[in-house]
């Protein structure tokens, strides 16, 4: 009786720490509110287990981790050009995603899942163009 009424507890305790994660939606956009050449929103803070969905709403766009720019144990990810995309992520820590077509023009976005524990490597992995300055803002948002 004793092991039925904890494998019940622990089994229920299991499946809602799966129901309690969440979906969040990316826009990959020629122009939106934030300029042209963007995700939007372009920083999201989510929780581990949740996922994410990137929508090509415009042409021309993927998704995919710039290196040096993922947690330790995560694994690195890159979409199709013009497919919707979705990733759950597991690993505590920021992503840096860029659009491989339009990188230099600064689309990029970042994802915080958890804790920041890897914020300052982060910082450190050199950006192009225009990448670097819209990172810069984005690190301004981390929690």
């Amino acid at each position: 009786m004793l092991n039925k009424f904890i494998i019940t507890i622990f089994a229920t305790f299991f499946l809602n720490s799966f129901a309690i994660a969440e979906t969040f939606e990316i826009k990959m956009l020629n122009e939106g509110a934030g300029g042209k050449m963007i995700y939007e929103p372009n920083y999201l803070a989510i929780n581990i287990g949740d996922t994410v969905l990137f929508l090509p709403t415009s042409k021309g766009h993927n998704a995919e981790t710039v290196k040096g720019m993922i947690p330790d144990g995560a694994e690195k990810f890159k979409s199709k050009v013009g497919k919707e995309f979705s990733v759950t992520l597991m690993n505590e820590g920021i992503y840096g995603i860029k659009c491989t077509p339009h990188y230099s023009k600064g689309m990029v976005a970042l994802i915080q899942v958890g804790a920041a524990v890897n914020l300052d490597a982060v910082k450190l992995v050199k950006q192009k163009g225009k990448a670097k300055g819209k990172f810069k803002s984005l690190f301004e948002q981390v929690k």
